[in-house]
């Protein structure tokens, strides 16, 4: 049996441990998001608010992942004002394709370096086009890349380094 289908095994919408580790992970895009808004524009620059969505996705399946995808951004929204409403829906798409390409990239070559860039900059670039699609703005829509390419690298790097070190959990 292969990693994919015990992560699905063990993960599932009616197990109460998907939700657990869902919150986790949201916990952490909840605090390390406040941490970096302690920076001007660290938001902008550090991405931190997809972090915990990608190691989620990678470690536990796509079923946690679009907790933490779904959850994380709006409970921030709520309880703190960032991110702003306004920003929301292109945050989200960012978010479930960010959690669409773990789940393809780690079905079909697994957890590697290679994989985590692929997944990040796959998300990316959905979210570049769906962000261009939304107001038209070419600046806007590179804005991730622009300002945010610390936080993809951290995501690259960062993720998988997390990553490896929980392996074996």
């Amino acid at each position: 049996m292969n990693t994919a289908t015990l992560t699905a095994q063990r993960y599932n919408f009616t197990s109460a441990r998907t939700y657990l580790a869902a919150a986790l992970f949201i916990v952490g895009n909840i605090v390390v998001p406040q941490l970096c808004h302690l920076i001007p524009q660290g938001g902008l620059i550090f991405l931190p608010i997809y972090f915990f969505t990608l190691v989620g996705a990678f470690k536990c399946g796509w079923k946690v992942g679009l907790l933490t995808a779904v959850l994380s951004p709006v409970i921030n929204c709520v309880l703190f004002g960032m991110p702003p409403v306004a920003s929301l829906p292109a945050i989200l798409i960012k978010s479930l394709a960010l959690v669409g390409a773990v789940a393809l990239v780690s079905r079909k070559m697994g957890f590697s370096l290679l994989s985590v860039a692929i997944a990040v900059l796959s998300y990316q670039l959905v979210g570049m086009a769906a962000e261009f699609l939304m107001d038209l703005n070419i600046v806007h829509a590179l804005q991730d890349v622009r300002i945010g390419w610390p936080g993809i690298l951290i995501q690259i790097v960062g993720g998988w380094a997390v990553l490896k070190a929980v392996e074996k959990w």
